[in-house]
């Protein structure tokens, strides 16, 4: 697959043209997102990365047309898992809502840009090491095991290391300060709750990229598509966040879901691997992955609604990979006036 700089080009302009609107309507506009603005711009979002992918396939061909697709539906249900964690975020540090369209922008530009690293990297050592597929695949089983173990768990936000190491090295405001990150409170310049925010969400960030660029490899070894599949299903990250928070809660078996859908992604790629070295070993092709990728979804779906309408009780939790949470009660913060210069 051959992408000319005219082509890298014009989709970098599409892709910051759209993350624009983000920053025009979250930072400039900063207001409560209600229901059908967030409906308008899901469905919006997902019409661009619809209408791109046919674009693509038109262009390329259908079986890169497929990977897309592929790539976009496995990032797609992976933000959907970080939505979990945002929203605890927002619950923890209770940020107000007219600030959640902000912290929602950052994210998304954080997430992006970290991508973007990631994706230059990976594809430069898939291309250099074949071995890289074993890593990856085994990344991939391992982190699925540890989702599925840990699927009823919800990650520690406050025990988060880099927010461990704001709050100890900088003073912190108790309360949100018109939205700014920085303030003079008492003669004293502090960090609002807003800076320790967007700190835990880089932190999450972080951790979500080390686990989505190696699934998407599963899926396609084309670094433009993992790029686009990657961009579309996170641009549309902010509306989504509005319009299904309340149905976060029902999607109980999501996580067990993705934990398929990695642990299959990750087999994907040990056989890949496998392949290489002998051609008598089977590789799983993209219809197939495809295939499987959607029936998991719409099964763990459909059971995650079942089992929410029988058990009204029930809730969903994102799971977790790396670290586990203290179940004990947290202790105090401390405030700024405890804090020395």
């Amino acid at each position: 697959m051959q992408v000319t700089a005219w082509g890298w080009a014009l989709t970098l302009i599409v892709i910051v043209g759209l993350l624009a609107l983000d920053l025009i309507m979250g930072v400039v506009r900063p207001h409560a997102v209600g229901f059908r603005e967030a409906t308008a711009w899901s469905v919006f979002y997902i019409a661009v990365a619809v209408v791109f992918g046919f674009v693509l396939a038109g262009q390329f061909g259908w079986g890169y047309g497929a990977e897309y697709f592929a790539g976009y539906i496995v990032e797609k249900s992976l933000s959907v898992d970080n939505l979990f964690v945002f929203v605890i975020i927002m619950s923890t540090f209770a940020v107000p809502r007219e600030y959640q369209h902000k912290v929602l922008t950052f994210g998304i530009i954080m997430a992006l840009v970290l991508r973007a690293v990631f994706i230059a990297v990976g594809a430069a050592l898939l291309s250099l090491f074949s071995f890289m597929f074993l890593v990856f695949g085994l990344l991939l089983v391992w982190t699925a095991v540890q989702l599925y173990r840990h699927r009823d768990e919800d990650p520690d936000i406050e025990d988060n290391a880099l927010v461990r190491a704001t709050r100890r090295v900088l003073p912190v405001s108790d309360v949100y300060v018109d939205g700014r990150l920085t303030a003079r409170i008492e003669g004293r310049r502090v960090v609002t709750p807003l800076f320790v925010v967007l700190i835990a969400v880089g932190g999450t960030d972080i951790l979500f990229a080390l686990d989505s660029i190696p699934a998407v490899f599963g899926v396609t070894e084309q670094a433009y598509i993992v790029f686009v599949a990657n961009a579309f299903a996170l641009l549309g990250l902010r509306a989504l966040f509005f319009l299904v928070t309340g149905l976060l809660d029902r999607l109980v078996y999501l996580s067990t879901g993705l934990a398929l859908i990695l642990a299959f992604i990750g087999v994907k790629l040990i056989l890949h691997w496998g392949h290489g070295l002998d051609t008598r070993v089977p590789e799983i092709p993209i219809t197939v992955s495809l295939t499987v990728i959607v029936v998991v979804l719409t099964v763990t779906t459909v059971a995650s609604l079942v089992k929410s309408r029988r058990d009204p009780a029930a809730r969903a939790h994102p799971g977790v990979v790396i670290g586990h949470p203290d179940h004990g009660e947290p202790g105090p913060q401390p405030s700024i006036t405890d804090r020395e210069e």
